[in-house]
Formats: C-alpha cells, structure tokens, sequence
C-alpha cells in the first residue's frame, strides 16, 4: 500500500494545485509548471506505480483518484484544490470530478482519452500487442530517444524519463494500459458544475481531440481550445503557453491568442 510520493512547495500560499501526469512517467514532467506559480501551493504526485510512487500497489484509476481525494481531504488549503491533470493523469482528474466535485475549484484537462472501441476482443488484444512490443524495449536508450523526438520532448529531460521508465515494471505498465484504453466517462459528470477546460495539442491524436469533444458535451461549464503546433506533451514542450493559459484559467483572465477555441455544439 504506502503513501504517493508528492514533491510540495508553496505552502504558505492561500490556494492550492495539484499536478497528475501522464502514463510511464511521474511528476518531473510539471517542473516548468511548478517554477511558474510560487504564489499557489503546488502539489506534485507520483501516481500509484509510477516514478517514487512505484511501491504503491496496484495501479486503478478508482483507487488513485481517491488516494488523491485524501491528500485534498489533509493537505490541500481549505480542503479544496485546482487540479491539472495530462492524459493519464487527467483521467484521474475526470474521476476526481466525478465524485467529488465539491473539492475542485477548476480543472484542466489535457490529452484525456475517454472513448474506446465497442469490441473489446479486440481492445484487449491491441492492449496485449502494445505491451509485448513495448515492454521489452522500454528502458532502452534509442527507444526513450525515439519516445522524447515523437512528443518533442527536450533533449535535457532524457535521465529523468529513462529513470521513469525503469521504476515502472511490467506487470504495472499492463495495468495501466488496461485502466488508460478501457476508461469511459464516469457516472456523475454531467452534474459537475466546475469550470473545466478541455485542452489538446493540435498534433494530438485523433481519439483525443474526439475524447475531447465527448468531455465538452458532458461537462456543463467546459470550453475546449487547441495550442497549434504542438502535440501530446504541449506543457513540455510548450511551457510558457501552458503556464499563460493555467494562470489565467485560474484567474479568470483572457487567454492567449496563441490557443485556438474550439467551438463543439453542446446538446446538454
């Protein structure tokens, strides 16, 4: 069992946010982010079975939501909290929301994956298939190397993701590839009265910017925007516009021109 690794600073701060990343990775992938807001207490977390999070077993979605419910519940100011959560991570972020919505002042989602295939022989064999071909080269120099120019990752951030990548065994990566590809919108989040923004890189996958479409139709106060020129990773790679469009979400000021609003009719 044991306790999330959490990175925390700020603490002297009135409002508090908390970071969730991505899969394979851990909370390193935020530094940018957190270098930018010391005046909010930041909370960075480790997911269960990731970066010095690893010992925390077994990797759900359900069960790291509410392992994150509980830092709210203790650390948090006030027992509320931002949250910003990348793919993975903001599949925990939704989770989050959905069950515990009175906890969340706002909510930033990026590269959220929400729809899955109806037929899941087939599902569960692209699963299997992803993990066979990738678990055995993970750790590897020229894949991480291949992984980092995909998403345009800094050449200066490769030791933080080889090690990433090495505290995630493989039994854990098969789980969370089974919670990441498998997970639906939760019961609940149609009520869910949090501003919530939708964000995607524009070189994003297709089922995100889909998956995006489907956040924005659920979530009765949500907006989706587009940050053009960038893909999955856009808070590394793009960390001043991330940084700009975080601030004045949670301020209440007019994003930068840089993002592009995407305009989904919603039918609720």
């Amino acid at each position: 069992m044991g306790n999330l690794h959490i990175v925390e600073t700020g603490q002297e701060n009135n409002e508090t946010v908390i970071f969730l990343h991505a899969e394979g990775l851990a909370g390193w992938i935020w530094n940018e982010q957190v270098k930018a807001f010391p005046d909010y207490h930041c909370m960075v977390v480790d997911l269960p079975e990731h970066g010095q999070s690893s010992g925390v077993k077994p990797f759900t979605i359900a069960r790291a939501a509410e392992m994150v419910v509980d830092l709210i519940r203790t650390r948090a100011h006030n027992g509320r909290t931002h949250l910003v959560g990348q793919s993975l991570g903001a599949q925990v972020a939704v989770q989050i929301l959905a069950t515990h919505p009175e906890m969340v002042d706002h909510t930033l989602l990026t590269g959220t994956l929400l729809r899955t295939s109806p037929h899941k022989e087939t599902l569960l064999k692209l699963v299997d298939h992803i993990f066979k071909n990738y678990e055995p080269v993970k750790d590897t120099r020229f894949f991480i190397k291949a992984y980092m120019r995909t998403y345009n990752i800094p050449k200066v951030y490769f030791d933080q993701f080889q090690v990433s990548t090495q505290q995630i065994s493989g039994d854990a990566l098969n789980r969370v590839l089974h919670e990441n590809l498998f997970f639906k919108i939760p019961l609940g989040l149609e009520k869910v009265r949090v501003p919530v923004l939708v964000m995607m890189g524009e070189k994003d996958y297709k089922v995100i910017k889909e998956s995006a479409h489907d956040l924005v139709q659920v979530l009765p106060n949500s907006k989706a925007y587009m940050v053009p020129k960038t893909g999955h990773m856009w808070n590394i790679e793009s960390p001043k516009i991330f940084n700009s469009v975080l601030r004045n979400f949670l301020t209440g000021n007019p994003f930068p021109d840089e993002i592009k609003p995407l305009n989904y009719h919603k039918t609720i």
